[in-house]
This record gives C-alpha cells, sequence and structure tokens, in this order.
C-alpha cells in the first residue's frame, strides 16, 4: 500500500515549496462528497476543490457526456476548428444571463484567465486602463490578477512590480468597522487624488468574496457602483468564479442583488471537476476586441464543455439552487447550537448565501478578536476526525463551507459532526 508519508517526501523533492497544498494526504478515489486517501482512510469533503464541486465529484451525468465526448475527439483548439458543444454552451449561458438584452460567451481554462479577459474586454470596449477592485478580494495568480487581488501574503510577495492602473477599495464589513458610505468615499477621493472616472475602464466586484472571508457585498454598494458605473461610462464586472453555478441559491449569486453587472467572469463549478472558464457578458462589449485578440489553447476544451452542459443540465434537473438552500440552513442552523456551546473554539457571525456558509473563529465569546491560531487548529482536528476543512479570511479566523449541493444528508451529518468534534478539540485548555 502507498502510505501518504512517502507520498509527501515525494513531493518535497520533486515539487516547489510555492505551490502549497493544504493536507499532508494524497487522494486515491472520490464520490460526490466524499474522498477516500491512498490508506484507505475515509473523508467528508466540505472544500469541494475549492467551491469546484458544486455537482460532486464524479457525477454520473457529468461522467457520462465526458466519457461520449471522449470516443470523439479530445481537441481541436477552438480557434482552428471549432465545435458545436461550445457554441450550445455559450447558448445556454447567455440565455441565463444576469442582465437583459444580448448576450455573448467566450471560454477559456482557469479563473485567472477569465478575469485577465474581462479586462482586456473592457479596455477594448472603452478606450481606458484602469481597474477597481477591492481589499480582500482574490481574483487570480497571474500578474494582473495578482495586482487585482487585495491581499499581499502570500500572492504578491516577492513578486513584484506589478502592472499598474490597479486600485483597490476598502471593502465594507461591519467586523472591521467599513461601512458603505466609507468605501463610496474613498472612491471618490480615488477620482480626486489618483485617476479620473474617465480612464477608469472597469470595476470588478465578488458578489461574495472567497478567499477575503465570505463576505458578502451589499447591495446598496452594488446599487451605489451600478449607477457610477453608468454615469462614468464603467465597465461593472460580476467576478463569480467562486460564487457561481448555484452555490448561493442562484445560478449567479449576483442576481441576489438586484443589480445587473455588464461582464460576469465564470470557472471553478462550471465544468464540474474539469478546467474551464470563460467569460459572459453584454454583446456589445464582447464584441469589441478584435479577431484574434482573445482565446487560448486550451479555451472550452471539447471534453470541458461537454462536462459544463452536463453540469447545467444537473443543476436543473436535480434541483440544486433549492438544495443549496436546504443545505445552507441545516449547516446555519447545527453551527447555531455549537456556538451556543462553552466547550469549543468561540465561534460567530455565522453567514452565508445558500450553501456558501463562512463564520468566524474568536478568541472569546462576545469579544470580536480574531483567533488566527485556533483555526488552524480546527482544520488540523477535522481532518484527523475525517472532515476537509478550509480556512480563509483576511486575519486567517473564517472557517468556510463548500460541501457538494449533491451531498447525501447522511454524509452531511457526517461532517457536521466531525466539524462539531473538531471545534470541541481545537479548544484551549
Amino acid at each position: 500500500m502507498t502510505a501518504n508519508a512517502d507520498l509527501l517526501a515525494r513531493r518535497l523533492a520533486a515539487v516547489p515549496r510555492g505551490v502549497a497544498t493544504a493536507f499532508p494526504v494524497f487522494a486515491d478515489r472520490a464520490a460526490n462528497a466524499e474522498l477516500w486517501d491512498v490508506e484507505g482512510k475515509r473523508y467528508v469533503d466540505f472544500a469541494g476543490g475549492i467551491a469546484v464541486l458544486n455537482t460532486g465529484h464524479r457525477h454520473p451525468r457529468v461522467m457520462a457526456a465526458v466519457q461520449r465526448q471522449l470516443e470523439r475527439f479530445t481537441h481541436t483548439a477552438f480557434q482552428v476548428i471549432a465545435y458545436e458543444s461550445y457554441i450550445e454552451l455559450a447558448e445556454r449561458l447567455n440565455a441565463r444571463a444576469p442582465f437583459s438584452g444580448p448576450a455573448k460567451t467566450i471560454f477559456f481554462t482557469t479563473g485567472g484567465e477569465a478575469l485577465e479577459n474581462a479586462v482586456k474586454i473592457a479596455r477594448a470596449a472603452t478606450g481606458r486602463s484602469g481597474v477597481i477592485t477591492f481589499t480582500g478580494g482574490f481574483h487570480g495568480r497571474t500578474m494582473l490578477t495578482m495586482a487585482m487581488t487585495g491581499k499581499v501574503a502570500p500572492y504578491k510577495k516577492k513578486f513584484g512590480p506589478l502592472p499598474a492602473e490597479v486600485w483597490h477599495l476598502p471593502f465594507p464589513n461591519e467586523l472591521t468597522g467599513v461601512t458603505v458610505e466609507q468605501t463610496l468615499d474613498a472612491l471618490g477621493f480615488l477620482f480626486r487624488a489618483d485617476i479620473e472616472p474617465e480612464r477608469v475602464a472597469a470595476i470588478v466586484v465578488e458578489p461574495v468574496q472567497g478567499e477575503g472571508g465570505f463576505y458578502e457585498t451589499p447591495s446598496v454598494l452594488w446599487k451605489a457602483l451600478r449607477q457610477i458605473c453608468d454615469t462614468h461610462g464603467i465597465v461593472l464586472v460580476a467576478d463569480e468564479v467562486q460564487t457561481g453555478f448555484g452555490r448561493t441559491g442562484k445560478l449567479f449569486a449576483v442576481e441576489h442583488s438586484g443589480v445587473e453587472p455588464d461582464l460576469v467572469t465564470m470557472a471553478k463549478s462550471l465544468g464540474g471537476g474539469f478546467p474551464i472558464s470563460g467569460v459572459l457578458g453584454r454583446a456589445h462589449l464582447m464584441d469589441a476586441a478584435e479577431p484574434g485578440g482573445l482565446g487560448g489553447t486550451y479555451g472550452g476544451s471539447p471534453v470541458a464543455c461537454a462536462a459544463a452542459l452536463a453540469v447545467l443540465d444537473t443543476i436543473d434537473q436535480d434541483g440544486l439552487l433549492a438544495r443549496a438552500d436546504a443545505v445552507g440552513a441545516k449547516i446555519k442552523a447545527r453551527l447555531a447550537t455549537i456556538a451556543a456551546r462553552n466547550d469549543t473554539v468561540p465561534i460567530t457571525a455565522i453567514r452565508g448565501r445558500g450553501a456558501m456558509i463562512g463564520f468566524d473563529l474568536v478568541e472569546s465569546h462576545g469579544d470580536y478578536r480574531p483567533d488566527a491560531d485556533a483555526t488552524k487548529r480546527v482544520v488540523a482536528a477535522a481532518l484527523d476526525a475525517g472532515l476537509i476543512l478550509l480556512s480563509c479570511g483576511v486575519a486567517g479566523n473564517v472557517i468556510r463551507i463548500l460541501v457538494p449541493l449533491t451531498v447525501e444528508d447522511s454524509v452531511l451529518d457526517d461532517g457536521l459532526a466531525a466539524l462539531e468534534t473538531a471545534l470541541i478539540a481545537a479548544r484551549r485548555p
């Protein structure tokens, strides 16, 4: 039997340390919301490959679609020989666009590519260069998306200088004392001190900050940004890479805001475990780039397009939008019960739309002092208890839950029990 320790030693010798791995265990097989390591230990998966597996590991509908495509062809490069599945996927997403009017979609491979190309499209459409994002936001690890990301360590450390013409606004969060009014005041200051609004191509917003701590962008901010973008001809971009495809109870999380974006970036759960990303946008903006200006060798892989079409079928046919709400309600109810206990690491600020759930770990009940050390202990204790769990947040004290929406009730119960066990085991002596 292959041992985790042996593989870890090989990994350390062969793979650079710059790509971190959260846990010293190695996957052997997985199904829906469960994973088994090479030593046979079973885990409930509350990470979902970082929001990739809304439809679970190896969903039968996705696997069947991929198998059918594998028997036909695996690659042509869409720029050389096109294929129907790319067009059909674009058509289906255009029909579900969270904005009115004609829409078009282009596909890439990673979330970072989607964000890079959203900026390219916005710049081509406006003839401008500036990009505005938010502190705590995460948009990728390419040079431009590192600049757009609102957190230095570990994403920007040692990699500068970064591309210019990117500015950050403070993200509103009552836990850190930043209000929407202060955010908008900062935008006004930015327009007066650094860049005139007529030079801004795009404002990019995550409907719910992912790496930043699962904090939702307030609807009032969305409405204010929409008005500002309309006034100054700025493209409003919703970064749905982590929030998209049913996670929050809507196909796109921005639908909760009541505001229509101009462009939407997509990736992660669109492919059901296969790499695909995209930009969905208003047709007149999407057509601004010249032919050949957008694309990528593997962008919109026929295998990934087949998987993505099956994902959309699964979301609709299996009722996953309603399922997200049901799963999220169950998780939050259990967390509320745990929060009332006095024998666990103190938790607070339980939040989340649908099944995109986060909560904060603090030093003591009733006193908001982030406890990053306790968060690390909880994640480690969860692994011991058979639960794959991820943390996040600017202060490193947020636990995020991204369990597949297809999770069986019994498996969800197992995961929540393991989480409670971990919160007890990780409490301070």
